[in-house]
């Protein structure tokens, strides 16, 4: 008001303010340092980062994803501003076992043993079933993760948890991959995974079956994990009036997971990516 000929005193007088103390808040007033500036442009990237990852990134994926951007900053800073500006990622909820164990199956080896390591891609495989809620009733949806690269390279989704969902689960992953002869598949001892049809199935494609023991989430805990994120970063923050809703998301949620969302196990970069880096690699190397 000063700038458009306004008198101080009249305005001050307005304000209820003294013309001491303003004169005293205009010494002390000054321009943004570099830092308060580098800072604001950190927060504003935080959060369009949130924004992009539908509200999932804490700061454990938060730090390498802004690094990813060009942006400098450790993690303490990451979670200092997160606290500061409410950017919070989404917390698990406890979950419900759904395997069914089969007591007749033949028994099979533990070809894994616990060893859930990244390595070559395409060689070994782990998988398991769960359920989602809809309005018109569960849906299942069956896995075939890569152990080397954490990609999901099959998945199958029906109304019904049988048999015929861990081979259309697994036939997604030949489409993907091509032959399997001579990789080989991880599960629980589910009556799914140690039926007499799926046993029939792997053996057709060439593949090798191997399983945990009974009651021990540790010796298929990759498909586990999956699964922990996929119900923390979707399945447990919407409702899905339709199966088909459900699947349209879940389906677009598992293309985001293979080719956009950091993977901590593989050094925060996305499966597809890291599967990019390691064939590079091999023909540096060839």
């Amino acid at each position: 008001m000063k700038a458009d000929g306004f008198p101080v005193r009249a305005a001050c007088a307005a304000a209820e303010v003294s013309t001491s103390a303003y004169y005293a808040w205009l010494e002390r007033s000054t321009a943004p340092t570099e830092a308060e500036w580098d800072e604001a442009l950190l927060v504003n990237e935080m959060v369009d980062v949130h924004a992009e990852s539908d509200a999932t990134y804490g700061s454990p994926r938060m730090t390498p994803e802004l690094r990813r951007h060009g942006f400098c900053a450790n993690h303490k800073r990451v979670e200092r501003l997160m606290r500061e500006y409410g950017i919070v990622g989404v917390t698990p909820r406890r979950s419900v076992r759904t395997t069914i164990r089969d007591d007749l199956a033949p028994p099979l080896p533990d070809l894994i043993g616990q060893d859930f390591s990244p390595g070559a891609p395409n060689k070994r495989y782990c998988g398991d079933i769960t359920y989602v809620p809809t309005g018109e009733g569960w849906l299942y949806l069956a896995t075939v993760l890569d152990l080397g690269s954490r990609r999901l390279a099959g998945w199958a989704m029906a109304d019904h948890m049988r048999s015929k969902l861990v081979e259309d689960a697994i036939d997604r992953a030949l489409e993907l991959r091509g032959c399997r002869a001579g990789a080989t598949f991880h599960s629980d001892r589910g009556a799914q995974n140690l039926s007499g049809s799926y046993w029939a199935h792997c053996e057709l494609l060439g593949v090798t079956q191997s399983a945990g023991r009974v009651a021990t989430c540790f010796d298929n805990s990759a498909a586990e994990s999956f699964f922990s994120s996929l119900k923390r970063e979707l399945v447990h923050r919407y409702r899905f009036a339709t199966r088909s809703d459900a699947i349209a998301a879940i389906t677009a949620w598992i293309n985001r997971y293979n080719t956009v969302r950091l993977h901590s196990t593989i050094g925060y970069v996305p499966p597809v990516e890291w599967e990019l880096h390691y064939h590079r690699q091999e023909l540096q190397t060839a």
